[in-house]
């Protein structure tokens, strides 16, 4: 087989011939920097047809090198449209590095047919998809699969019954759990549920159609966040309604039978293609990374992981050219039979507050954990209290919710921020430990262990861990979430996972725990009357006690070991 013939692709009257990628993607792929040197020219068969699963037309872009020979095919399947930024970025930078890439809009999207659906169509379209590859004279038989966001959830619907033609998988800031997207800790993640609708409702548009949605989203946002109920509050923003924006928002609980099929995460436990995951720190979706690298360990797959200090979205502009190099080295060892691109260890992390990157060769290192505790004068330290008596109070009132600042968010405020304004609320408590003798380094999951008490039987805990330098600028590390629901006198004893971190407080810097009643509108607010979220009306401010038995624990980091200079 040779590659490319072009004039065996089935292609529809009105699509142009081969040729050049679109002005705009060559004019994009000539800002990047700090990206391997081209190896041949990008060519591109545009708008051709593929059929779903039901027979809808899936429209589908062919980018290829421009040279005789046989070359491995990537398959990238979006929701998000096949222009700026997927075809700079997935069609013309991988065919330029010897690759045949088939970008293809989902089902409802982008110009193909049928109607979209988070989850449900994306397996049976996958197969479909490689079934019309195997029609194809240029397809060699060796694909794989690479792309982030929903382009990792489809790459994960493909895995649940994976073709044997797949031989490798690259998963970058990637979805394999709609639920939990949405929901963390019983709480609805509002900001999320917003941005996910407005960029799957309209980014298949066009440039213009998105822009504009997401601006009026932005300005619009504090009139739909504090809308009494929730449920179709997004129309006046959005400009249209979007049925699944409310299902998602009211059907809260994991078990309901509107998730049944959501969740890929079973195919990490018993998948045989390597697989390389990307994340960062502030990805909204960094815990479902860190959960698919448990599984696929499990299950003996060979995987590798990458972790920077990255939102969702700057993994894809600043650390682009660590996540681009991260790719192509996979790629390259899994389909073309070339490794020397590959580092040695399985795990590489950037070290937050030292500016190094880590080669581990696991994930997480050790279960060795330090507790911290707080006390009534608002320190935190090493020496467990004498007993679990009440602590402090705060009043959490949701008619005045407590702000989010930072964190892993889809927004443009997401990642690290300085807490300040936050920590001087009345309704934020902050625990402080000593300026530190000696850097302490964590690495792995971070979590809290509660006692609390809510008057009204119904609170949230926010709880966040902060980085708190000589200046006095307090700047979030990770946090986390639950909504509880209390009864009697006694505390309820809760749990609260922080995600995971790497991250390096230097000497003089102090530890700070901050705790709260919410983080609003990251997460809806809790009203206080036990109403969910989405249809609550009512308000009833809350009374938070929590105890002294509380503590916030840290894992262990090895200390000092091999590093490399530098960051995105």
């Amino acid at each position: 087989m040779t590659s490319p013939a072009h004039d065996a692709v089935p292609r529809p009257a009105w699509a142009p011939p081969p040729g050049r990628p679109p002005l705009s993607s060559r004019m994009m792929r000539a800002t990047w920097r700090r990206l391997p040197a081209r190896r041949y020219e990008a060519g591109l068969e545009p708008g051709l047809v593929v059929p779903a699963a039901d027979g809808s037309p899936l429209i589908t872009d062919h980018y290829f090198p421009r040279a005789k020979g046989d070359f491995p095919t990537l398959l990238v399947r979006s929701p998000y449209g096949r222009g700026l930024p997927w075809s700079p970025m997935y069609g013309m930078l991988f065919a330029e590095q010897g690759f045949h890439v088939v970008l293809q809009s989902c089902r409802g999207t982008g110009g193909s047919g049928g109607r979209f659906h988070l989850w449900h169509n994306e397996a049976a379209d996958g197969l479909a998809t490689v079934s019309w590859l195997r029609e194809q004279p240029w397809f060699d038989g060796t694909l794989g699969t690479v792309g982030p966001s929903y382009l990792g959830y489809v790459q994960w619907a493909l895995a649940l019954d994976p073709p044997p033609e797949l031989k490798a998988m690259v998963v970058q800031v990637g979805l394999g759990d709609p639920h939990a997207l949405f929901h963390e800790g019983g709480a609805l993640r509002l900001e999320n549920v917003l941005a996910v609708g407005a960029g799957m409702t309209f980014q298949h548009r066009g440039t213009g159609p998105f822009l504009r949605a997401t601006l009026r989203l932005r300005r619009r946002l504090g009139e739909i966040t504090t809308a009494r109920p929730l449920r179709g509050a997004h129309v006046h923003a959005l400009g249209e309604e979007v049925p699944w924006l409310d299902e998602v928002m009211t059907h809260q609980d994991a078990g309901d039978p509107y998730w049944r099929g959501a969740s890929a995460g079973e195919a990490a436990e018993r998948l045989g293609v390597p697989t390389a995951l990307i994340t960062g720190w502030y990805d909204v979706l960094a815990d479902q990374t860190f959960d698919q690298y448990r599984r696929l360990r499990g299950a003996g797959c060979e995987t590798a992981l990458l972790v920077g200090p990255w939102t969702h979205t700057s993994a894809l502009q600043q650390g682009w050219p660590e996540v681009f190099a991260e790719s192509l080295a996979w790629l390259r060892a899994h389909l073309c039979a070339d490794a020397s691109g590959l580092r040695r260890t399985a795990v590489r992390v950037h070290v937050g507050g030292a500016n190094v990157w880590r080669d581990l060769g696991e994930w997480p290192l050790s279960p060795a954990v330090t507790s911290w505790f707080p006390t009534p004068q608002g320190h935190l330290t090493r020496l467990p209290p004498s007993d679990a008596a009440p602590l402090t109070v705060f009043r959490y009132d949701p008619a005045d919710p407590t702000p989010s600042v930072g964190g892993p968010l889809l927004s443009r405020t997401a990642g690290p921020r300085d807490n300040r304004d936050l920590e001087a609320r009345d309704d934020v408590l902050t625990f402080t430990g000593p300026p530190l003798d000696e850097p302490v380094e964590i690495l792995g999951p971070v979590s809290a262990r509660l006692g609390v008490s809510a008057d009204t039987g119904h609170c949230d805990v926010f709880t966040r861990l902060c980085d708190v330098d000589g200046q006095g600028r307090s700047v979030n590390v990770c946090d986390g979430l639950v909504r509880l629901r209390t009864t009697g006198r006694e505390p309820a004893e809760v749990t609260v996972p922080m995600g995971s971190a790497a991250h390096r407080f230097p000497a003089g810097h102090r530890i700070r725990w901050q705790i709260s009643g919410g983080a609003h509108p990251r997460f809806a607010r809790n009203p206080g009357t036990g109403e969910p979220a989405a249809d609550a009306v009512g308000l009833a401010p809350v009374r938070v006690t929590v105890h002294a038995d509380s503590a916030l624990i840290l894992p262990h980091g090895p200390g000092p070991g091999p590093r490399h200079p530098g960051s995105s």
